[in-house]
């Protein structure tokens, strides 16, 4: 195979991570896909299977700052190889699950593996790519993310209902370990006059990285926990309650979700990609890159409260209308928040804190599941989307408040600590 060069090497790389974070959310999704099914098979109730989604999203929320240490420490080709080879075998392993249990490990071993996926990512695109073109960069990349949740209804309801459940688990493990070979054939770091443009004319701020105590005493990185804490456990809905929430209060069959299920994923997608791209653009008109990002994560946000209305307007029609707005404001926000990092911190940080925001976002919803899966078993729903309504704009609050560029030579102590 010739050799690439540079700047179409990094393209190519961007293909392969845009194929594994496909891949990523396909095996995640699986679940929720089939909640009424696995419900059935397993004779479980909401509180189970939010137990099984907590049992995940634990492991993933411990996993993601030590998954971001290791792309820090050892680099973008092994922890990629790692996870996608450790995420593909777990998926394997819920599709020979036999038991609750052992459904609820694979489960488990999942959540430790997929983390790893965008913490080297990340990395990739900060050393691959300069300002002007980080945000496109990694939105396309990470827009596998919806890409997979648009693909995985109609793909593992039609293997469920051609093949079962058993089969809908271990497709995409085989592909994940073809993906995994392919990955460690063409990656490679990047050449120095590359990593030197793809650096932003600020030396000391990506020279000089922070140890460990230093991060936690920037305000940066407590306003960007506090970010992802609030506004994840909405994206984790979309994930893990949307598809089975239409099957059971909208009224639709696992045949209808593989048709429509997948259109709220698709406008997330576009919505997205399509707001890194402006704020690159107001890049490229002087705007710094930082208040770019701030300028159009505060605009998305205010869209966020329509999500009230979800509970009175119960028709599927309504439901995917509605989320199809507040998958695009809660994907620009995944995606352009790994931008503000990189904006923010040195080079050499951008995989740790990456990965302990993760977690502290997975961390808040494993609250938000658990007390979903409480109130659908009661109340209903209603105080659940009244909270999620405010959620995002809170958030806007809190990056514009306390988010900077945070150099290690003048690390300061947190007002928060």
């Amino acid at each position: 195979m010739p050799n690439p060069t540079p700047s179409r090497r990094r393209w190519l790389i961007l293909g392969i991570i845009f194929s594994a974070v496909v891949l990523n959310y396909v095996d995640r999704q699986i679940l929720s896909i089939l909640k009424p099914t696995l419900k059935q098979s397993f004779a479980m109730d909401d509180r189970g299977y939010a137990t099984i989604v907590n049992v995940f999203t634990a492991c993933y929320a411990v996993v993601y700052p030590i998954a971001g240490w290791l792309a820090d420490r050892f680099g973008a080709r092994i922890l990629m190889l790692v996870g996608i080879s450790g995420w593909s075998i777990a998926c394997l392993g819920c599709g020979f699950s036999s038991s609750l249990r052992q459904l609820t490990f694979s489960r488990g071993v999942l959540g430790v593996f997929e983390p790893m996926a965008f913490p080297a990512q990340l990395r990739v695109v900060t050393v691959w790519f300069p300002g002007t073109l980080r945000a496109t960069a990694n939105s396309l990349c990470v827009a596998g993310s919806s890409i997979g949740a648009i693909i995985a209804p109609p793909l593992i309801a039609w293997i469920t209902l051609h093949y079962g459940w058993h089969t809908a688990f271990i497709v995409p493990g085989a592909v994940g370990l073809a993906l995994a070979v392919l990955w460690i054939a063409i990656y490679r770091d990047p050449p120095a006059p590359v990593a030197e443009l793809a650096s932003d004319p600020e030396p000391s701020r990506h020279d000089t990285p922070f140890t460990w105590p230093q991060l936690w005493k920037t305000r940066s990185l407590w306003g960007i926990l506090l970010c992802r804490f609030l506004t994840d456990p909405v994206w984790y809905f979309c994930l893990f309650w949307l598809p089975g929430y239409l099957q059971e209060q909208s009224g639709l069959s696992l045949k209808q979700i593989g048709l429509v299920g997948w259109i709220p994923f698709l406008v997330a997608d576009l919505g997205g990609v399509g707001s890194a791209a402006w704020s690159d653009s107001l890049v490229r008109h002087g705007v710094t890159p930082l208040r770019a990002r701030k300028i159009m994560l505060a605009c998305t946000a205010a869209l966020a409260p329509i999500c009230i209305l979800t509970p009175h307007l119960p028709s599927a029609v309504a439901v995917l209308a509605i989320f199809s707005i507040v998958g695009a404001v809660c994907l620009s926000w995944l995606f352009s928040l790994s931008v503000v990092i990189a904006e923010t911190f040195p080079a050499d940080n951008v995989g740790s804190v990456l990965g302990i925001a993760a977690g502290f976002g997975a961390a808040g919803a494993i609250i938000f599941n658990d007390q979903f899966g409480k109130l659908m078993d009661t109340v209903g729903p209603a105080s659940i989307f009244a909270a999620m309504a405010v959620l995002h704009p809170l958030a806007a609050v809190i990056l514009w408040a306390f988010v900077r560029p945070e150099t290690a030579i003048t690390a300061r102590p947190s007002p928060l600590l």
